[in-house]
């Protein structure tokens, strides 16, 4: 009689423990789901490039992305992030000017106007489907396109650049 009354005291406890262990869990942004509301709020989102975002793991990706984002203005720095981004290998090819010294002979003299610009190559558009573990219920099946690519590359790239994008391109 006495075990199971000890039994019965120690259920509240054991709960009180065990959430403190997933709020201690909770602190860890890539692993966050009851403070997920928070971590945005922190991070100043939703913004312009994530209000589209409807499940868990695309918020909580918009977290861990605005958190560990350091910036830059060189060509791997948007090829890494669109890799990121797309799930999938990503390029950006610049385009320059003729220089001499930097050029080789067949180069095309002039850019024109492409002199600030740069391509981001991904893959064909991805088809992303729902992952037990990792989504919510009422979250959809299945989702395409890349747009949140596209906005937050446009919204890091450097005042002067141009951005254009490719995808389905062999991406090297």
């Amino acid at each position: 009689m006495l075990d199971a009354l000890l039994q019965a005291l120690a259920q509240g406890p054991a709960r009180l423990d065990a959430t403190a262990h997933r709020l201690l869990a909770e602190l860890d942004a890539p692993q966050a789901l009851a403070l997920l509301p928070e971590w945005e709020t922190m991070c100043g989102l939703p913004d312009d490039c994530t209000q589209g975002a409807e499940t868990v793991a695309q918020r909580r990706d918009a977290v861990v992305l605005r958190l560990t984002a350091r910036g830059a203005q060189t060509p791997a720095y948007f090829s890494d992030l669109a890799t990121l981004l797309a799930d999938a290998p990503c390029t950006v090819r610049e385009y320059r000017p003729f220089r001499v010294g930097r050029s080789a002979t067949g180069d095309a003299l002039s850019n024109g106007d492409w002199q600030h610009t740069f391509t981001v190559q991904a893959p064909a558009v991805p088809v992303r489907a729902f992952a037990v573990g990792s989504g919510a219920a009422g979250e959809p099946l299945r989702s395409w396109g890349l747009e949140r690519l596209e906005c937050v590359i446009r919204r890091l790239k450097p005042g002067h650049a141009i951005v254009t994008f490719t995808y389905g391109a062999e991406t090297a």
